[in-house]
């Protein structure tokens, strides 16, 4: 495929400025949204809307062909403390450095996948395509991708742009978060009164520090299991009647939240309660034809340890793209131009002409 990477990275920096420019924290992504479903409309592509996820199908679609999923967020964190500069005003330096709140997470991946959605509309593919700007993403939200997929044609694999430095993740951790909670009684802390819920939590809480499950995933390692929230008492002198904790739990691909939800209530104590069980590790399989083509091309698999919208893909997902995860969530977040540019092109590459979705 012959392609100007230089004037596709111009155009697709140009759109990241605007959208930085926009905030768009979780849940708060009208403006962005709007601006974005504008932009796409006024090059002549139709839109598809549900809430804030905007989305466009390739010219002809057919049904026959399976379908490629080209997915990233336009929502974002809050801004952290510590900005130097203002998180909402793009700023491009001499160096190459986009700064603004979003430019990694994950403008960069939105605006390189939306160039090659584009590219590769203009040729005939073995395969349909779908490019999806979601929402909610930050925060795994109902109204976000897992609204919008029901709706669509069924797709046969998923490209997630996340920053990953156009490494292949393969596996990605899932997530669940447990409420545990502890009833004793009350009563004087100076008498022998009351049954304390704190020391209740104790054996609990140190079952979960200590416990490890017997399948540890070559990708992703074990699981994780995180006690990070404890709540109880009202005063010194007064022995709690209630004590709750938080669990959160980076679940690996071999097992499901629901089966480690089944075992770890077997051994606590206390009543424990899953928040959900819908944010799933996620894994594609190494012989996948875009794995071998990633791997072909120099890239090397990794298993991922944070979550994106994988979690909620029930079909084979792949997560690549521009910039660094070390970079998301922090002050003063930027990503590299010429890595836009290596996406945009790493993209075609991988995608022209694929075949064996």
């Amino acid at each position: 495929m012959n392609t100007d990477l230089t004037s596709l990275t111009a155009e697709a920096v140009e759109l990241l400025q605007s959208l930085i420019a926009i905030p768009s924290i979780s849940r708060e992504e009208t403006q962005a949204a709007n601006f974005l479903q504008n932009y796409l409309e006024e090059r002549g592509l139709q839109t598809g809307r549900k809430g804030n996820n905007v989305w466009c199908l390739s010219p002809m679609f057919d049904l026959r062909k399976p379908t490629l999923l080209l997915n990233s967020h336009i929502d974002t964190v809050k801004p952290v403390q510590g900005w130097r500069r203002d998180p909402f005003r793009p700023t491009l330096e001499a160096n190459g450095k986009l700064y603004g709140l979003g430019s990694n997470d994950a403008g960069a991946s939105l605006v390189s996948l939306l160039q090659v959605f584009r590219q590769l509309c203009l040729t005939s593919q073995p395969y349909n395509l779908v490019f999806l700007a979601s929402c909610e993403e930050e925060v795994s939200g109902k109204d976000g991708i897992e609204s919008v997929l029901p709706g669509l044609p069924p797709i046969a694999l998923g490209l997630v742009g996340e920053p990953t430095g156009m490494q292949p993740a393969i596996a990605e951790k899932g997530l669940m978060v447990l409420d545990v909670t502890a009833v004793g009684r009350s009563g004087h802390a100076a008498r022998e009164e009351g049954d304390n819920a704190i020391y209740k939590v104790l054996d609990d809480i140190a079952w979960l520090r200590d416990y490890r499950f017997e399948k540890v995933s070559p990708l992703l390692g074990p699981v994780k299991m995180s006690v990070t929230v404890i709540n109880a008492g009202t005063q010194h002198n007064v022995v709690p009647d209630r004590c709750t904790f938080t669990v959160d739990i980076r679940s690996n691909e071999c097992y499901t939240n629901e089966e480690l939800f089944a075992d770890i209530s077997r051994h606590l104590k206390c009543e424990a309660r899953a928040r959900s069980f819908r944010l799933s590790s996620s894994h594609i399989d190494a012989n996948h034809p875009l794995v071998k083509r990633a791997v072909a091309l120099g890239r090397t698999p990794f298993g991922s340890p944070t979550l994106s919208d994988q979690a909620l893909m029930r079909f084979p997902s792949l997560k690549m793209g521009p910039g660094k995860s070390s970079r998301s969530h922090t002050a003063d977040e930027y990503v590299m131009v010429s890595e836009i540019e290596e996406a945009i092109g790493l993209y075609l590459e991988l995608l022209d002409g694929l075949k064996g979705l």
